[in-house]
């Protein structure tokens, strides 16, 4: 069987691949933050790496679904990260944070983040989905799709299952 046949190393290519679009090279970091895109109902602040087409999808995703989202290239979008309490086995390719400082860390469906600001948890920091899953918004790849959990970010560092996202119905 070649290997070009077995899907788990179909997606870790794919991984790698998007990552490498995703990633935020030295040649393309920006000194100071900049406001590039301003647009609906729930405000967000989106951080994100100028380059990455991903996080532009996932805005739009967002956008569609009553979102006002304003996106900011920051200098250095790991330490933005780390300032608001990501960890780094939490993290993803955009931070996106609330007026009241929650974060949305990564490729969530906007009907969670929805649900999560109706609910205002405490003791929380907000949620995250670690990686960038196939099929998740933003990560559309054909038909493919990964289940993947989204996580409730806790302020101690750590976390817990918030809503597992089993399908693409799941998402709408």
């Amino acid at each position: 069987m070649s290997v070009f046949l077995k899907p788990a190393f179909g997606l870790c290519v794919l991984a790698a691949v998007v990552l490498t679009a995703c990633s935020d090279s030295s040649e393309t970091r920006e000194t100071k933050k900049e406001v590039v895109s301003v647009s609906s109902d729930i405000e967000l602040d989106v951080y994100k790496s100028p380059t990455c087409g991903c996080c532009v999808s996932w805005v739009e995703h967002i956008e569609k679904h009553g979102f006002t989202a304003k996106t900011i290239h920051p200098a250095d979008l790991s330490l933005e990260k780390s300032q608001r309490g990501i960890q780094p086995i939490y993290r993803s390719c955009h931070t996106a944070v609330s007026p009241d400082g929650y974060v949305f860390e990564g490729h969530i469906p906007a009907k969670y983040i929805k649900q999560f600001l109706a609910e205002k948890p405490v003791d929380v920091i907000g949620l995250s989905v670690p990686g960038m899953p196939a099929g998740s918004p933003g990560m559309e790849v054909g038909d493919m799709f990964m289940p993947y959990p989204i996580l409730l970010l806790k302020k101690d560092g750590s976390s817990e299952v918030y809503a597992q996202v089993k399908s693409l119905e799941d998402q709408r």
